[in-house]
């Protein structure tokens, strides 16, 4: 971490001196591959030397699900920085639109929500709602002036009194805000923790390998009859994972049915994710080791009919689809399987219950 410096100009200006507080994991990762491309920005808008220092810190809330101010403040490293934005992956929201960030020009600091700003173009917008943030903090603005403030899709809204907010706007803003929420579940990252399932799936998803009955009804079940076997199991897996490991969020959790909803929608989605990773994982692994011990000759004389490539990767259908189903109940014997820092919903409660 970089102390805090005041450098100056040429003609002797003094460098404003920006803090980013970030939330760990991929926000401060975001932040940190951002950060090269803000000092020259911010310098060049506002005409001065302007110093950008990242502290990652976990935001905390207060006991009313506010974002603890104070804290925020502290994590600063050296002197009292000119201006604090703090990044974090609480998605925020008012009841009508996603708050993609919150300016408090009397308090110098200023509140962005990673999840609202979506799922890609997430650095570029990122570091415009950072740029724009820091800007309204360290200068002036006058209203109408922020109002013309661009942000595609969003809209800075100026109160009498009270901080400055920018809006998503567009009609997927809530859709965005889900698929950021996604995105911060890193939810490829979560896939190993599914190891056991992944080796009662491959146990079972096996048998299909070494046992003709299962070739013969590979065989014979049409496309859409395979698919819709994949669904159920991928449902049935999904379903185990939320009930064993307490998944679901209710409304007297998170207070609010809207803020539950969110939470739920983006635990399902990221796990749909994480099973669907595990089951391709599955299906290439049964298709290699059914091509390689399998002869074609061989399955010509079980089926009674010449075999093409189709009917390898029918009988690895079928067999990952058994895998999958089989995986669930593998998940349950193994303790080290734990999912529940997967949701946004018991990440934030860590955050009352974390001191200092």
């Amino acid at each position: 971490m970089a102390a805090l410096t005041d450098p100056t100009d040429a003609a002797g200006n003094a460098a404003s001196t920006v803090l980013i507080v970030s939330d760990p994991g991929i926000v401060s990762r975001r932040v940190a591959a951002v950060l090269p491309a803000l000092e020259p920005e911010l310098t060049k808008q506002l005409g001065r030397p302007v110093s950008v220092i990242q502290s990652v810190h976990l935001v905390r809330l207060r006991s009313d699900d506010t974002i603890d101010y104070v804290r925020a403040r502290t994590a600063a490293p050296g002197p009292d920085p000119h201006a604090i934005v703090v990044v974090t992956e609480i998605p925020r929201y008012t009841p009508r639109r996603p708050l993609i960030s919150e300016v408090f020009v009397d308090a110098r600091l200023a509140v962005i929500s990673s999840p609202t700003l979506g799922a890609w173009a997430t650095k570029r917008r990122l570091r415009i709602a950072l740029t724009q943030s820091a800007r309204l903090l360290c200068e002036p603005v006058a209203a109408d002036e922020r109002r013309r403030i661009p942000f595609r899709g969003s809209r800075w809204t100026i109160a009498e009194s009270g901080p400055s907010q920018l809006y998503a706007q567009t009609v997927f803003s809530w859709l965005r805000t889900v698929l950021g929420m996604i995105s911060t579940n890193e939810p490829l990252k979560t896939v190993p923790r599914l190891s056991s399932a992944l080796a009662a799936a491959a146990a079972a998803g096996a048998f299909g390998i070494f046992y003709n009955s299962i070739w013969q009804m590979a065989s014979y079940l049409p496309s859409w009859r395979l698919l819709l076997f994949t669904f159920l199991a991928i449902i049935i897996l999904m379903g185990w994972l939320v009930l064993s490991n307490g998944l679901w969020d209710r409304t007297a959790q998170t207070r609010y049915a809207q803020v539950t909803f969110l939470y739920n929608m983006s635990t399902l989605a990221t796990l749909f994710v994480c099973v669907l990773t595990l089951y391709a994982t599955l299906f290439v692994a049964i298709l290699l080791g059914g091509a390689a011990l399998i002869d074609p000759q061989f399955m010509e004389l079980i089926l009674g009919r010449p075999v093409g490539v189709s009917d390898y990767i029918n009988l690895a259908w079928l067999s990952s689809t058994m895998g999958v189903v089989a995986g669930g109940v593998g998940s349950s014997f193994d303790s080290e399987t734990d999912l529940r820092r997967l949701t946004h919903g018991r990440r934030e409660r860590e955050r009352f219950d974390l001191d200092g």
